[in-house]
């Protein structure tokens, strides 16, 4: 039994969102990676078959994210499970490819498994955006409660006709934050023309646009540069990610909006998941699935130790009440927009969770 980890170095600029610097979880994920690194296994006093599914496994957070570390974990107890019948080698840090790449592959047969963020797999699903409906989960537990609930329902459905097949629990990547560097945000009044730059997802530049800000689809390799020169205001991205990316550098303000939680999709593809005997997708389902909590504590410690720290590195943080944001994205017709595109079953799932929205 073999596993392999696959990985660039980090930089500023080859930095995925939601990614963390290797210093992070060095020790955590150390250990996954040496448990895993075993080049033959003896599992209850038997030697180990010989691995007769090798699936390969990409994501773009680094191996000491808490993503990355418990994709190693659920990997190392799929291969105890299993008895080396299959082995996943996960490639941390877009060593398979960027996101969409990895995408491509997955629908194409090339690459069994990936894990990826809702953001961007809505571009194949659009329900998998409900999730990044903003201010609608008053807390990550409420977030987990929803997607692994009625609403995670209607979502895998939409990924198994989008001929991919999802894992049932959802990972955490955490709440996005805003950083300026003219002024706190205490409320939406404060968002009327700032300058901030956001991903390439509808939904993010509709929820700015409808709070009266100017968002700017920037590349992230050029996020820094363009804070520093003030091209833009300011950013949203996980506490981990301004972190690491030392945006604290070029930025005065934090502001712990939590306007958007994200999270990450453990997938198969469908070539890869039919050609499992279904005793085997068992025990590669039921090992990520038994993983996710102890990744969403993880990640939840994570941005929580990351508040003092940013404070202590310069930034000045505050946290805003977030009614007077959802009443200004009610006013602008944000939701409205989107209950009619997700529809009303969808819609009526998420309010089951976030209470009425709009």
């Amino acid at each position: 039994m073999t596993f392999s980890l696959s990985g660039g170095s980090l930089s500023r600029g080859s930095l995925s969102r939601g990614s963390l610097s290797r210093r992070r979880f060095a020790g955590a994920g150390a250990a996954a990676l040496g448990a895993a690194g075993l080049g033959a296994a003896v599992f209850g006093g038997r030697t180990a078959r010989a691995a007769t599914h090798a699936l390969d496994l990409g994501v773009d957070v680094p191996s000491d994210h808490p993503i990355g570390v418990h994709l190693l974990a659920a990997a190392k107890a799929i291969a105890t499970a299993t008895q080396g019948e299959v082995r996943i080698s996960v490639f941390t840090n877009n060593a398979l490819g960027n996101d969409t790449h990895m995408l491509a592959q997955l629908r194409s047969g090339a690459l069994p498994m990936m894990a990826i963020g809702d953001n961007i797999l809505a571009e194949l699903v659009p329900s998998a955006a409900i999730s990044n409906i903003g201010f609608a989960f008053k807390d990550a537990g409420t977030a987990f409660a929803a997607m692994d609930g009625a609403v995670g329902d209607i979502v895998r459905q939409d990924i198994r006709k989008a001929g991919l097949y999802p894992m049932a629990r959802i990972w955490d990547l955490g709440f996005r934050e805003i950083t300026a560097s003219t002024r706190p945000i205490a409320g939406p009044e404060d968002m009327r023309g700032f300058k901030i730059r956001v991903p390439p997802s509808p939904i993010s530049l509709s929820l700015f646009r409808g709070l009266g800000a100017s968002p700017l689809t920037l590349n992230v390799a050029e996020l820094y540069t363009a804070l520093q020169t003030r091209l833009a205001d300011g950013q949203e991205t996980p506490l981990d990610t301004i972190e690491v990316n030392r945006y604290y550098e070029v930025q005065k303000y934090g502001s712990m909006t939590n306007h958007m939680w994200t999270g990450y999709w453990v997938l198969a593809g469908a070539a890869a998941w039919s050609a499992l005997p279904a005793r085997l997708r068992a025990a590669v389902e039921g090992a990520f699935n038994d993983e996710a909590p102890a990744e969403r504590r993880a990640s939840e410690a994570l941005n929580a130790s990351l508040v003092p720290k940013l404070r202590s590195q310069g930034l000045i943080i505050n946290t805003p009440d977030p009614a007077p944001f959802r009443a200004a994205l009610a006013k602008s017709g944000f939701y409205g927009h989107w209950q009619a595109q997700f529809g009303s079953g969808l819609w009526s799932a998420l309010e089951k969770y976030s209470g009425p929205i709009a």
